[in-house]
């Protein structure tokens, strides 16, 4: 069987190759935020900006023997100001990405989708889990499992375009989107069956571009074989996909927590369509997971630069 976190470790090393990425760490005021992203630092692959109270980031690191070294803390007094303050480093050109801290994921997102002083571009925000499975031969990202509850149609289209986008820059040989629902036949009296099949029709006419797409599919056939074949299937998607896009958040997140807490899978967690990609982190993350969330970081700003197209 495959060593656990084989896949992330293997990102890791490749992203320790690169540059560091410049990243404001939005409000490290516990354990688990500072040392992720000192460790992250420590490797090579982030270069950190600390925003947040500097007498509160300096206690925890003496009472849990982190080193801060040379590294730019940038006085906020508490963690809304902290979520502000990093947001403006990035509109400033000082961080090319952001990182969540010890604040709630609404403190930081909402910094970022302001209107005036954010981050927002014409794409819709949506969160990405790049999920490490035991067993299954490839990574699975699956969206979007975090900050789109209940997304129309029009958001779908942005949420899986952005999915698309980063299972290019994770340098996936063929990205081969699932469309989930609980069944695999369109009926009208479930709207996801709908949407599933006008998001292949947009791909079709070439309004969402860059992956091979199908649905609806359930779980089962959109990730095994056999499921595929005993329901006759013919998809170039079913059975082997690598991009899940889930109905809605709440599909999203018992299917992720699911592969966590039952298959002993690892979820780093990104959000795009931001101006910057922005590492999202759970209290829980291990180690391993959230430098996994940093390496995807790095490698999603890496092919904006390549790409050398404007983010509007």
């Amino acid at each position: 069987m495959e060593p656990k976190h084989e896949k992330y470790r293997r990102l890791i090393d490749y992203c320790r190759d690169l540059p560091p990425l410049p990243t404001a760490v939005a409000h490290p005021c516990d354990t688990s935020s500072l040392s992720g992203a000192l460790e992250a630092a420590r490797i090579g692959l982030i270069a950190p900006v600390l925003v947040g109270p500097r007498a509160r980031i300096e206690a925890v690191a003496q009472e849990n023997s982190l080193r801060l070294g040379d590294v730019t803390i940038v006085e906020a007094a508490h963690s809304h100001a902290a979520a502000a303050a990093a947001v403006e480093l990035v509109r400033e050109g000082k961080a090319e990405a952001l990182m969540k801290g010890s604040l709630h994921t609404d403190e930081l997102m909402g910094a970022v989708v302001k209107r005036e002083t954010g981050l927002r571009t014409a794409r819709r925000v949506s969160h990405c889990f790049v999920m490490d499975v035991p067993g299954y031969p490839d990574a699975l990202v699956i969206s979007d499992a975090a900050v789109n509850i209940a997304p129309t149609l029009e958001e779908k289209m942005d949420i899986l375009q952005n999915a698309i986008d980063l299972a290019h820059a994770l340098q996936f040989k063929e990205v081969r989107v699932a469309v989930l629902s609980a069944m695999e036949t369109v009926n009208p009296k479930v709207p996801s069956t709908v949407e599933a099949a006008a998001l292949c029709k947009m791909v079709d006419r070439h309004q969402i571009s860059g992956a091979l797409v199908d649905g609806p599919l359930a779980l089962d056939n959109a990730i095994d074989p056999d499921a595929a074949r005993i329901k006759k299937i013919d998809s170039p998607v079913a059975g082997r996909a690598n991009v899940l896009l889930v109905p809605d958040l709440e599909a999203g997140n018992m299917l992720a927590k699911s592969l966590s807490f039952l298959a002993g899978a690892d979820a780093a967690g990104i959000v795009l369509g931001a101006r910057v990609p922005i590492i999202l982190t759970s209290r829980a993350d291990s180690m391993v997971t959230r430098l996994a969330s940093c390496a995807v970081a790095t490698l999603v700003a890496r092919a904006r630069r390549e790409s050398g197209k404007p983010v509007r």
